[in-house]
């Protein structure tokens, strides 16, 4: 059972994350952030990821804390979740094209967190949205997932194209590292560990 629930509190922010590696991409998440939550869905249906998300933050000060520790604790569920990674593929990556935009993620489930970030947004905001927070998402993920993850924008000018593509891109390396390798149930490293 490829599941895990995390629950995190601080004092800026009280988050819970239930997901299932195996799922069928269903979604229920509720962080008071709007757009952050359109994109988590996205994350959820394009990875097959089931996954349910309620985060209650400090939004009256700004969304950085809300959207950073839900992906401190996203990440610790997937490594929860992905338990000793023994048969899976490990390797994902995907370049996917959202209107104008286009953004190319490849990532490692190698436990080894590094992040690469070449994308830029064209504004500040989304709406109400910080375009930064994106990267603070993906970072988060990365650092408390154990992900070596790179994202490279292509081309796009509409912040919420790219923004957008940048999560569907990663959803689906994510589902492709994920999934069972039909051919070895072996942990794939040659060290012995991830």
């Amino acid at each position: 059972m490829r599941k895990a629930t995390i629950t995190r509190t601080t004092a800026e922010t009280s988050i819970s994350v239930e997901i299932d590696l195996d799922g069928t991409g269903r979604y229920s998440n509720e962080t008071g952030v709007g757009f952050f939550d359109h994109m988590l869905d996205q994350l959820s249906r394009h990875s097959l990821i089931d996954m349910t998300v309620r985060a209650k933050g400090d939004l009256h000060i700004d969304d950085h804390h809300t959207v950073e520790d839900t992906g401190i604790a996203l990440g610790q569920a997937l490594v929860k979740a992905l338990g000793d990674k023994k048969g899976i593929r490990r390797y994902g990556h995907f370049v996917l094209a959202m209107d104008d935009a286009q953004l190319a993620c490849a990532l490692d489930l190698s436990g080894r967190p590094y992040l690469i970030w070449n994308v830029d947004f064209p504004t500040e905001k989304i709406g109400a949205f910080d375009t930064e927070l994106v990267r603070e998402f993906f970072q988060a993920l990365s650092t408390h997932g154990g992900i070596t993850l790179h994202m490279d924008k292509v081309h796009g000018v509409n912040g919420h194209h790219i923004a957008e593509a940048a999560f569907k891109a990663l959803a689906k390396s994510l589902r492709m590292a994920v999934e069972a390798d039909p051919r070895s149930d072996a942990l794939p490293s040659t060290k012995g560990a991830l």
